[in-house]
């Protein structure tokens, strides 16, 4: 928490186009919607690079808006975060070679010693729920991959299709259900492949990192080349001392791009302050 309490203080986001086409749509909305989400995960698997927007509301800071961009290997991702009620500007946080850098209008220069920028590591984005860390920077939720989560309903017992809708000038179909940790974890005992059993691993390891007391509803709008466009997540999380809005998650991602060159560069060395330094 170190950098969000000296830094913060009081408080300091393509897949454009109709992407497979309507008749991609068509396709997947013949599929049943188990069999759907499965395709879903499988054709997930190889996003390798992605440009998304979230909006909503996350218990440890409340309402966010953020645009961001992250590729797999290596493992990189940059966002740019605005906090309602946060003191006025916003927040660059980028991550590259396992450190995590914080600039901004939303940062108390005061802290910086002049810099424009602070540097902070061991910092880890986009795994597990024990793996990952960004010093109380990111909430639990925008710790996880987008892609991962993107994936959750493939453990789900009740997803049903809702029908075909446009989002961001993309057709896609909507399907709408709800999952649980407890899902999750049988879907991943069912599989006995280790690529399959990898992949449920993953999924099992992120969803505990969103703290869901319980039951997560999720929306997913595919399209037509069998990717996510948009989901949103909702549900209540495990009571922490940073909580607003009684544990609230409620949070759209929108996939922008996907599978395009994304570039995470660190910030100049003569720039950059160590946290502590």
């Amino acid at each position: 928490m170190a950098v969000a309490a000296v830094l913060l203080g009081g408080g300091a986001v393509g897949c454009g186009g109709e992407a497979g086409g309507e008749s991609g749509t068509e396709d997947l909305a013949k599929l049943a919607p188990a069999a759907a989400m499965e395709k879903v995960a499988e054709e997930s698997e190889g996003i390798t690079s992605l440009r998304y927007r979230v909006t909503g509301t996350v218990p440890e800071k409340g309402s966010l808006r953020a645009e961001a961009s992250m590729k797999a290997k290596p493992a990189a991702m940059t966002m740019v975060m605005t906090l309602a009620g946060a003191r006025k500007g916003q927040l660059d946080i980028r991550f590259i070679d396992e450190a995590i850098y914080l600039g901004g209008s939303g940062i108390d220069s005061s802290k910086l010693g002049g810099k424009g920028w602070v540097r902070a590591s061991p910092a880890v984005w986009g795994r597990g729920a024990a793996d990952n860390k960004s010093y109380g920077v990111l909430p639990r939720s925008l710790e996880v991959s987008p892609v991962v989560q993107s994936t959750f309903l493939a453990g789900s017992q009740d997803v049903r299709r809702v029908g075909t809708e446009t989002v961001d000038g993309a057709k896609a179909v909507h399907y709408r259900g709800t999952v649980t940790s407890r899902e999750l974890r049988a879907a991943q005992s069912a599989d006995k492949g280790k690529d399959a059993w990898d992949a449920r691993t993953e999924r099992v390891d992120q969803f505990v990192n969103l703290g869901i007391d319980g039951t997560l509803t999720m929306d997913l709008w595919v399209d037509g080349d069998d990717h996510p466009k948009q989901f949103r997540v909702q549900g209540k999380t495990y009571p922490t001392q940073n909580d607003t809005d009684d544990g609230t998650l409620d949070l759209t991602v929108t996939f922008l791009d996907i599978n395009q060159k994304v570039t995470v560069k660190a910030p100049p060395a003569d720039d950059t302050t160590e946290l502590g330094g």
